[in-house]
């Protein structure tokens, strides 16, 4: 399966709590799309987050991301890693 890096933006000021809640609600369906989030960072002053995922198609991880409230504004292949 290939990896994605999704960008969310307009999200200023969220907590810790906040993306931890964000990200486990995804991790809760996940398995409906095949996708599983790896891990998901937050920059609150910038009010951007960015998720790594591993999916069948970045179309997987935004159908979880909307479920969930939060579409992604950007889902970027990540072909190499190391």
């Amino acid at each position: 399966m290939a990896k994605f890096m999704d960008v969310h933006h307009g999200m200023t000021g969220i907590t810790e709590e906040q993306l931890r809640m964000a990200h486990q609600a995804d991790l809760a369906i996940e398995g409906d799309e095949g996708v599983h989030f790896e891990q998901a960072w937050a920059d609150p002053a910038s009010g951007t987050v960015y998720c790594l995922s591993e999916a069948p198609s970045k179309e997987a991880v935004q159908r979880i991301h909307e479920r969930t409230g939060h579409p992604a504004d950007e889902i970027h292949p990540v072909p190499l890693i190391v």
